[in-house]
C-alpha cells in the first residue's frame, strides 16, 4: 500500500487538505490524483466540513506533474501507433482532469494556501478552488509549454476567468514565473502574507467565515456561479483532451524529459 499523499486536519467545520506527496515531495503522480479524488469525493460528503483549506503540507505548495514519473507513464505510448493506444491516454488524461474536478466541483468553499511554488498542475489545481491567498514568497508558472505539454488540468479554461484572457495567453504562451505580487496584481490571488504561518492562518480565517454562513446558501451560490463556467470548461477539457491524446506524444516531449534530466534547457523542433 502507497504512503498517503495527502495529510486531512479539521478544525470545527473547516478541513485542511495537505498535499504531501510522494515522500513527501510536493509533486503529483497516479496515486495523488486518485488519493485527490477520494478524498474531496469523501469531503463532499461530510456535512460536518463546510469549508475546505487546500495548502502544501511542506514549504510549497506543489510543482506539478511529477516528471520522472510521468516519463515512465507515457513510455508505452510512445511507439505505439494504433488507436487503441490514443484512446488508453485519453483515458488517462480524462481520468486526472476528473480528479481536478472534484475539487471544482465540491459543494463547499474551497480556499488555496499557496506557500512557495506553485508548477504546472499546481497552478491548475490552485484555480480549481473557490479563492487563493499566497504568501509574498509564492511562485506561479502555468509551466507547461516548457515541458513539451499543452496544459490539460483545468488551467487554460478555469483560469480566463479569474485573470482574464490577455493575462492567461502571457503565462500559457511564454511558462513565464510570476511572483505573488504580480499574482495580486492580475487576480490570480486575493491576498498576499507576509509568511507561509500568517498565509495557512488568514486561509483557514477566511474558509471558517464562509463556513460560518448557512451551507446551502453556499451551496447554491457556487452552483449558480458555476453554472455557466461549467458547461465551458468541461467542454475545454473534453477538447484539450483530444487535443493532447493525438498530439501529446511527440519529438518536443522527448526532448522536454531528457533535458529535463540532464538539466539543460530544450532544443525543440515542433516535432
Amino acid at each position: 500500500m502507497s504512503e498517503p499523499r495527502f495529510t486531512l486536519t479539521r478544525d470545527g467545520a473547516v478541513a485542511t487538505v495537505g498535499l504531501a506527496g510522494p515522500g513527501g515531495k510536493a509533486v503529483m503522480d497516479e496515486a495523488f490524483f486518485a488519493e485527490l479524488a477520494a478524498t474531496f469525493t469523501e469531503l463532499d460528503a461530510d456535512d460536518a466540513v463546510r469549508a475546505v483549506v487546500l495548502a502544501g503540507a511542506g514549504d510549497h505548495f506543489s510543482y506539478g506533474l511529477d516528471l520522472a514519473a510521468a516519463a515512465g507513464t507515457f513510455a508505452p505510448w510512445r511507439q505505439a501507433t494504433h488507436a487503441g493506444a490514443r484512446q488508453e491516454l485519453m483515458a488517462l488524461i480524462r481520468r486526472w482532469q476528473s480528479a481536478l474536478d472534484t475539487v471544482a466541483n465540491l459543494r463547499k468553499p474551497t480556499v488555496a494556501a499557496v506557500t512557495g511554488w506553485c508548477i504546472g498542475g499546481g497552478v491548475d489545481l490552485a484555480v480549481a478552488c473557490d479563492v487563493r491567498v499566497a504568501s509574498a514568497d509564492a511562485v506561479f508558472s502555468v509551466r507547461e509549454a516548457k515541458v513539451g505539454i499543452v496544459a490539460d488540468l483545468g488551467s487554460l479554461q478555469r483560469l480566463v476567468g479569474v485573470i482574464g484572457d490577455g493575462h492567461l495567453r502571457e503565462l500559457a504562451l511564454t511558462g513565464d514565473d510570476v511572483d505573488a505580487a504580480r499574482a495580486a496584481q492580475i487576480g490570480l490571488v486575493n491576498h498576499v502574507h507576509a509568511s507561509a504561518a500568517e498565509t495557512r492562518t488568514a486561509a483557514a480565517d477566511l474558509a471558517a467565515r464562509m463556513a460560518a454562513n448557512s451551507p446551502l446558501v453556499l451551496r447554491g451560490i457556487k452552483d449558480v456561479l458555476d453554472a455557466e463556467r461549467g458547461p465551458r470548461v468541461e467542454a475545454g477539457l473534453r477538447y484539450t483532451a483530444v487535443w493532447n491524446s493525438a498530439f501529446l506524444l511527440s519529438d518536443d516531449l522527448d526532448e522536454a524529459m531528457l533535458s529535463f534530466l540532464e538539466r539543460r534547457p530544450p532544443e525543440f523542433t515542433g516535432r
